[in-house]
């Protein structure tokens, strides 16, 4: 019997989903999960007939694979993913390929890498994008490691992968942990993109707006300049009626939002850069803050803001300058994390490729979008472009817009609907276009207290003063 081309550990629903694609492009596969009945299921329903085969023992799992063995484990992140790892080393040779499939910290990435490298093991972090369907009928690919690696699971991957124009939605992006932390940058974006459409919801809804009317607009956006799969699942979301209540659904859903954590991960890494991420950075606290319900309806009846909406707009003026707004602010989201990705490179030496990462975005994955297709191309005009706010197409989509998103930041402050993504990518825009902000007060209230010294307009960059302050009395 022909050994089998590629194994996976883990059935949960994106491991299987993941088998039945790598299955359907002509490889034969060879299964295994901890608890025996979810492999025995999986052959008996989705995997029946096919060219797959499950394994109650790890070593016959093991012995099944065509050398070198390429093993995908699809498990939870953290330390099962290192129990998987200390179970199969007894049992592979040298030259043998491991590759995390799930959504790891990169750091733990790279250490496995440099622990298995140490044994002659080959490793790949993988970030894989595209939820439940996109793992079955092609999701985008982030694998990252070694290049020797990469190239022996290269065919599977490239031929499971999403595709756009026959261009597959995987690419190798460097050493170490790139991939996990490429992947892990498109979760943030993902968070920014997911609260940006949020607050148009909300604006809209505050308007007087129905679901039937906010479905027509995002299937409307959705077949412009804001075609995304967000937007696509949103407008669907609008269409759905509860049965128990004849109320739009979304309407009789809890706004506790939950997080996995890979958000949170994105903003402690640019944290620890000094990279502003600021869009990012108020998505994940507006899930943090969702989630204090109890607190939110204690704090209610207290704290006072308007009552009733107003504005002077029309419902098809509203419409175009939300439009612009998420437009714009969509921009500085991704702005944002294509410059923590710059930042990231140039810490840990990746060597990654800005356009390489918006090809494989385009197509598979929870932030695909048509203008992943404009930063492509904007880096590949200028692979060294400082932020993508410069390029030509996107500095005059922003230029246009900015009015417009200052009047919807506006309007919605005026009457007391928090916007928090919005007005965060609104003040980076204004904070990067100004030639001078006022941290020139912060530095003369550093120096006054802590004697920190600071630069002068008029003297060269790098040389340094400090002020004897007038002494403060108490």
């Amino acid at each position: 019997m022909s050994k089998s081309d590629f194994g996976l550990i883990g059935l949960a629903v994106m491991g299987q989903n993941l088998v039945l694609n790598v299955e359907s492009r002509g490889f034969r596969v060879s299964v295994y999960n901890r608890t025996t009945s979810v492999t025995d299921a999986f052959l008996a329903g989705e995997a029946a007939g096919k060219n797959i085969e499950g394994h109650a023992e790890l070593k016959d799992f093991v012995d099944s694979l065509a050398t070198p063995r390429k093993i995908q484990i699809m498990v939870k992140a953290g330390k099962p993913v290192d129990a998987v790892i200390e179970s199969l080393l007894p049992l592979i040779d040298k030259g043998d390929l491991i590759i995390d499939g799930g959504n790891s910290l990169f750091t733990d990435t790279q250490r496995r890498s440099e622990y298995l490298e140490e044994k002659g093991i080959l490793f790949i972090g993988a970030g894989v994008s595209g939820g439940e369907e996109g793992a079955l009928k092609g999701p985008a690919i982030m694998p990252g490691g070694p290049l020797d690696s990469w190239k022996i699971i290269e065919p599977i991957f490239t031929a499971i992968s999403a595709k756009v124009n026959d261009d597959p939605c995987c690419r190798h992006m460097g050493a170490g942990g790139a991939g996990h932390y490429v992947k892990m940058v498109h979760n943030g974006i993902e968070y920014g993109d997911m609260q940006l459409i949020c607050e148009a919801y909300n604006l809209f809804k505050a308007a007087g707006f129905t679901a039937e009317e906010q479905a027509a607009i995002f299937d409307e956006w959705n077949r412009g300049d804001l075609e995304s799969y967000l937007i696509q699942i949103t407008s669907k979301i609008f269409t759905i009626t509860d049965d128990a209540t004849g109320k739009p659904l979304v309407e009789v859903i809890m706004d506790r939002a939950g997080q996995k954590g890979t958000g949170r991960w994105t903003v402690l890494s640019a944290t620890e850069l000094g990279s502003v991420i600021s869009t990012i950075n108020a998505a994940v606290e507006a899930r943090i803050l969702s989630s204090g319900k109890e607190d939110r309806l204690e704090a209610a009846p207290h704290l006072e803001g308007p009552t009733t909406f107003s504005m002077s707009l029309s419902k098809d003026e509203l419409k175009q300058k939300v439009h612009d707004a998420l437009f714009a602010s969509k921009i500085i989201s991704y702005a944002q994390g294509m410059n923590m990705l710059r930042a990231a490179d140039a810490e840990y030496g990746w060597g990654l490729n800005m356009g390489d990462i918006a090809s494989v975005w385009r197509g598979g994955c929870i932030i695909r979008a048509q203008f992943l297709n404009n930063i492509k191309e904007a880096y590949e005009r200028a692979p060294d472009l400082k932020n993508l706010m410069l390029d030509d197409y996107f500095k005059g989509v922003l230029n246009a817009s900015q009015s417009s998103w200052r009047e919807v930041v506006a309007l919605a402050i005026s009457n007391g609907i928090p916007v928090p993504a919005f007005s965060a990518s609104l003040g980076y825009y204004d904070s990067y276009r100004q030639e001078r902000l006022p941290a020139n007060l912060l530095q003369a209230q550093r120096d006054y207290f802590g004697a920190h010294t600071y630069e002068r307009l008029d003297k060269p960059k790098g040389e340094f003063f400090h002020t004897e302050w007038p002494e403060v009395i108490e």
